[in-house]
Parts: structure tokens; C-alpha cells; sequence
């Protein structure tokens, strides 16, 4: 499915914040049986996913880092980032240009969760020839 102008149109103000589809509807010029039905469609084409967002200044007792990883062969970029975003407490594994192959977010149990997941989890990935860890101090406008 390629999303026609009213989906993006839809998709746009949903990034933006939550709206009721009535609200959407009226936006739009449009019913609010079209925004349901666009809306269920994008989610069954796995295009959009409707969830609620965390303030990471908020959470007591967890860490936001960023991993960085140096895959040893190219080849298995794909391969390696799916197993690395199957691991506990990841939330996002991107494939990168430049110094890193994959760069992982993960939210952690204070430092000894993050020592749990670089020790006991992503030391089980074969093929990661290097890492780099970053602690998240202070973050602005990011939701997770």
C-alpha cells in the first residue's frame, strides 16, 4: 500500500500529537468513518503505529543510552541489527554510515542494567567487532 494525500495529510498531524479522528475529520473535510478507516488501514499495512510516548526526564531508576556497534562483515548489517533489536530493553537499532554500523537506544535499570545488557546480551551477538556506549544526560523534545 502507498499512502495516497489524505493519508499523509493524516499521518502528518498524528506525528504532531494525538487528535481524535473526529478532530482529524474536521481538519480534513472529511467524515470521521474515512479518518477510522485510513487510520486501521495504515496500521494493517504496518505504515503507521499508534502508541503513547514517555518523557525520558521523568523515568526514576532507568537509563536512555546509545550503543554503537562495528559489525565485522558488512554483509551481515541486516541480519545483525534484527537480532540485536530482538534483545531485552531495546528500543530502536538503526544502520548508519561513517565510523558505526548500527547505533542501538536501549532504556536500562540504572548502570548495573546497562552493564547487564553490553555484558550478558549483546556480548551473545556473533560478528560485533566493537562498541561504544553513551549515556543519554539530558534529552530535548525526545519520546519514547
Amino acid at each position: 500500500m502507498q499512502p495516497d494525500k489524505t493519508d499523509w495529510q493524516i499521518i502528518d498531524l498524528l506525528s504532531k500529537e494525538h487528535k481524535s479522528n473526529t478532530t482529524i475529520a474536521n481538519e480534513l473535510g472529511v467524515s470521521e468513518g474515512t479518518i477510522r478507516q485510513r487510520i486501521k488501514k495504515l496500521q494493517d499495512a504496518g505504515i503507521i503505529k499508534i502508541r503513547a510516548l514517555r518523557n525520558p526526564e521523568i523515568l526514576e531508576n532507568q537509563q536512555l543510552a546509545v550503543v554503537t556497534v562495528v559489525i565485522s562483515e558488512s554483509k551481515l548489517l541486516e541480519t545483525k541489527a534484527k537480532e540485536i533489536l530482538k534483545l531485552k530493553n531495546v528500543i530502536s537499532v538503526s544502520i548508519l554510515s561513517g565510523h558505526y554500523d548500527i547505533m542501538i537506544e536501549v532504556l536500562v535499570d540504572s548502570n548495573k542494567g546497562l552493564i547487564e545488557f553490553l555484558t550478558q546480551q549483546l556480548s551473545k551477538v556473533d560478528g560485533i567487532s566493537r562498541t561504544e556506549t553513551f549515556l543519554t544526560l539530558k534529552s530535548f523534545n525526545k519520546w519514547i
